[in-house]
């Protein structure tokens, strides 16, 4: 795949001049932050409007755009029902955790813990944020870094380099109030680009493929099975692990996950707040649904035009410069013999009966595909230079970089990048504003001026670039992105959601029973992951129901009065 070529000069301009906007405008508008409420909660002056474009586009990084096209394209829109416990979740919190947090001007969720059970319990949460937050800080900037290493050639090194950087310099400069703008400008673009690639992939289809035509091809090969009702413990993502892992991860993400938090404490009021997250409630799922058709139309798109074995454009030099070249060969032509085949029977008119042959030419292709990435895996063993075989997050941008005019692929690669760099600002920012007030301000400096705690937030959110960074540099594609991210938040998110529950509604648990029960259960979940016991989503309920069973029993054998009595009556009403 020759890549150097596709960028143009306009192409240039347009990715320059979108990236240059966005840090400039966000390091502009925020200079003259002063305070802390200015620095970690912008002033507490956010709309609705700014506070569910920023919470949308937290979420939206460029894991997103980059791997959730060719998680659909491979496997169909079925992952949308990951998302269907996010509107419920929405409403819980509305009712629930806003109205405390604005109740007691909390800066961090965190802060909550420690007048409802004390000061280690505050600082074990905040621990555990911090730990999943920033390694998913750090696959953030690797998820755009692979995507310039495939345009540019650039090694992945120089490039989350670069990326962080950015992402940085405006961050640290204004705060909350920087990420909150500049997000509001990112979804702008990225709304656009989503509308016009979709537009595009539609335009290069045959003539006579409609929209209607299209999907009947996508689901002649199982990619538009949105619903599954089963129980198999084996499948990830089913109408039931959307509903109840799903319900339960998003709300340890949006309730608990400061990043998320940070963007809704923010706002004017507390009505301000909650029409913020209503309003990501109602779009985010149609968004997400809209962002795997288009995966789905990629994949129709290849059914009428050559699509390569691999995605991944290093592949093909590497295989020609090894032992293997003729094994992959053979491969690569039994791959474009049953494309040829799919081709013919989709021009002539897909019937209905032409439905088993399809199914069974993708089932060999998929064997194909499969021997394909074991060849590449023995190549990569013996080669100086990383060669991934897991190629589903190179499928979006080898359609952007062959099929799209001058233009609009800096246009594309410009709403790629803006997702990255809008969710890695919030992250950096939630990661200082804990660091700052959990954990800095608490146990070692708690009466000092303004001023030093924004300058230490400020020096934080520089650290925790740093670190970003550098896990980005040790990232690789062990899951598609998309997931990857989602797996690291679930070791975590139910065992947190647990302590929150905990601290909202039983009221007799105190403590010490929560901090040993917490303890004890991310021991246990991290066990059942390695184990690989349970699909990913199922542990954000195992986790939730641990820890509250647990402390409840352990709060049983060990009673204990709490200090924080007129807290907890304040935090429950």
């Amino acid at each position: 795949m020759e890549v150097e070529s596709k960028l143009h000069l306009v192409d240039w301009v347009v990715l320059s001049v979108t990236l240059f906007f966005i840090v400039a405008y966000g390091t502009y508008v925020t200079r003259k932050n002063a305070t802390v409420t200015d620095y970690l909660k912008g002033g507490n002056d956010s709309k609705w409007w700014t506070i569910g474009l920023s919470v949308m586009a937290t979420q939206a990084s460029a894991i997103t755009f980059l791997s959730t096209p060719g998680l659909a394209f491979n496997s169909g829109v079925g992952f949308v029902q990951f998302y269907f416990g996010l509107p419920i979740a929405m409403i819980i919190i509305c009712l629930v955790f806003i109205p405390i947090y604005h109740k007691l001007k909390v800066y961090t969720a965190y802060e909550f813990l420690e007048g409802r059970f004390d000061a280690k319990t505050r600082s074990l949460t905040a621990i555990l944020f911090l730990i999943q937050r920033s390694l998913s800080a750090g696959i953030t900037i690797f998820a755009p870094a692979i995507i310039l290493s495939a345009v540019l050639g650039w090694d992945l090194l120089t490039l989350n380099i670069i990326i962080g950087v950015l992402v940085i310099i405006y961050t640290v400069s204004g705060g909350t109030k920087a990420v909150n703008v500049t997000q509001k400008q990112q979804m702008i673009i990225i709304f656009i680009g989503l509308v016009i690639a979709f537009y595009m992939i539609m335009s290069k289809l045959p003539a006579d493929i409609t929209f209607r035509k299209a999907i009947d091809i996508a689901g002649a090969s199982g990619k538009m099975n949105v619903l599954d009702f089963s129980f198999d413990l084996s499948n990830r993502y089913t109408v039931w692990t959307g509903i109840l892992g799903g319900t339960f991860l998003m709300l340890s993400y949006f309730g608990t996950d400061q990043s998320q938090v940070q963007r809704y404490l923010s706002g004017k009021s507390l009505r301000e707040s909650q029409l913020g997250l209503i309003f990501n409630g109602v779009l985010k799922v149609p968004m997400q649904f809209f962002i795997l058709l288009i995966g789905v139309m990629v994949f129709v798109f290849y059914q009428f035009n050559t699509a390569p074995l691999n995605f991944n454009p290093k592949v093909k030099g590497a295989i020609e410069n090894s032992t293997y070249k003729t094994a992959y060969k053979e491969l690569e032509k039994e791959h474009i013999a049953i494309e040829n085949k799919k081709k013919a029977i989709f021009t002539k008119g897909f019937l209905e009966g032409d439905k088993a042959q399809i199914t069974a030419l993708n089932k060999r292709d998929l064997e194909i595909k499969t021997a394909a990435k074991e060849i590449i895996k023995s190549v990569d063993a013996v080669s100086l230079e990383k060669i991934e075989a897991n190629d589903k997050d190179y499928v979006f941008i080898h359609f952007i970089l062959n099929n799209l005019p001058r233009g609009l692929i800096g246009l594309l690669l410009a709403v790629i990048l803006s997702a990255a760099m809008s969710s890695t600002s919030s992250e950096l920012n939630a990661l200082a504003s804990t660091t700052t007030m959990d954990l800095y301000k608490r146990n070692m400096a708690s009466n000092k001026p303004d001023a030093h705690y924004v300058k230490a937030s400020k020096w934080f959110t520089l650290i925790w670039g740093v670190l970003a960074i550098l896990v980005a540099c040790f990232a690789k594609l062990s899951e598609n992105l998309v997931e990857l991210v989602n797996i690291i938040g679930s070791i975590f998110y139910g065992n947190v959601l647990g302590i929150f529950l905990l601290a909202f509604f039983i009221k007799f648990v105190k403590g010490n029973a929560v901090f040993i029960a917490a303890l004890i259960t991310q021991v246990l979940i991290i066990g059942v992951f390695v184990l690989d016991w349970l699909p990913y989503l199922w542990l954000n309920l195992l986790g939730c129901v641990l820890v509250m069973i647990i402390a409840i029993i352990i709060q049983g054998l060990m009673p204990e009065k709490s200090d924080n009595e007129n807290f907890n009556e304040l935090a429950v009403k």
